[in-house]
Formats: C-alpha cells, sequence, structure tokens
C-alpha cells in the first residue's frame, strides 16, 4: 500500500507529495496497524482491519434497455474555436441501430479514441459503438463519408503518404463496452 500512494496506481495519482506522518495517518486510516516502535510499518492487516468498502471498478448507469440513464446525446464531435472558446458546432456521435429503427434521432454513444484533421478539411474518426469510421467537413460538422469496420474502432486514426498518395488508417480493435474483437487495421485511400 505504501507504494501504491508513493506511486499510484491505474486511474489513481500519487500522494508522493505527503509528509512521512501524513502517509502514517493514511494506512492507518485504511485499516493498517500503527508503526511499531522500531519506525517501520506493520504490512499485514488482519481480518478486523479490513476497510468495509474496496474498488472493483468502474460501473456505467443503464436503464432497463442497457442504454445510458441520462439524456442523449451520449457521446459528441466538437470542434472549438481556440481563439474564442466558443463551439463551432457540435454534434451527436454514433448511434444505435434499434433506436434508429425506432425513429428515435441519432443519439451517439460511449466514445474511445480522438479524431484527425487533414489539410484538406477533412475529420476523420471512429471511436463510437457502431463500428463506424466517418469523415466529416471541419467547417461545419457536416457528414461526409462513413463506412463500417469490423469491430468498433476505438483508436485514434493515422494519416500518411506513399508515394504522394494519402492514407488514413484505423485499428478497429473493439472489444470495450461488450463490443465485438477483432486484430484488423482498416486503411483507406482515394483511387
Amino acid at each position: 500500500m505504501r507504494g501504491v500512494i508513493d506511486w499510484g496506481r491505474g486511474f489513481m495519482p500519487s500522494f508522493a507529495g505527503l509528509r512521512r506522518a501524513e502517509k502514517r495517518a493514511v494506512l492507518e486510516h485504511l485499516g493498517y496497524p500503527p508503526v511499531s516502535d522500531t519506525g517501520h510499518y506493520a504490512w499485514e492487516r488482519t481480518s478486523a482491519t479490513l476497510a468495509p468498502y474496496e474498488f472493483v471498478g468502474y460501473e456505467r448507469w443503464r436503464d432497463s434497455g442497457g442504454y445510458p440513464a441520462v439524456k442523449p446525446p451520449w457521446g459528441t464531435l466538437s470542434a472549438i474555436d481556440l481563439n474564442t472558446g466558443e463551439y463551432r458546432w457540435r454534434i451527436p456521435l454514433g448511434e444505435f441501430a434499434e433506436l434508429k429503427a425506432r425513429g428515435i434521432p441519432t443519439t451517439g454513444t460511449e466514445l474511445y479514441g480522438g479524431p484527425i484533421v487533414t489539410r484538406g478539411g477533412l475529420v476523420f474518426i471512429a471511436a463510437s459503438q457502431d463500428a463506424k469510421f466517418r469523415a466529416f467537413d471541419k467547417n461545419t460538422g457536416a457528414l461526409l463519408w462513413e463506412v463500417e469496420l469490423p469491430a468498433p474502432g476505438y483508436a485514434t486514426p493515422s494519416t500518411y503518404a506513399v508515394r504522394g498518395k494519402q492514407f488514413v488508417v484505423v485499428a478497429a480493435g473493439g472489444g470495450k463496452l461488450g463490443s465485438k474483437s477483432s486484430d484488423t487495421f482498416v486503411a483507406f485511400a482515394l483511387p
């Protein structure tokens, strides 16, 4: 536990800036026995000192249909003017086909991965649960192109050129949020 306090772990930052007495107080609060006469920590926890709560991971709050239990949009793509801090545009990103079939407008989905912007003004992003890779107009947010991937592309795309031909590639690995997994990289270029 002292290592976790000093170095952090996972999403938890370190508390290396605490003084020794403060670290000792944190450890004792967590149920570790007090420092011995030698000044060393007694690292073993006894059953009588176990903390009543334990972190077991992140839980998502869902409604009875399995969708986020908050008002949509559940994921957005936004363009912000860095000179003013104002939104130029903001759109829901991603959709659930079954909701769309019921006439529910695009809700957006939980997103993992960011966009890239090309010199030509295209915004490429996968990121959404619906396994689609999309291109938007950077000035208006208008959808210009989309294609279905073999699995969700929870990754930021990359672009490169070979002999003057530009490509955009994304890892379609999926696997999060119960989605299909894949080990595919998909690259696109104009003919």
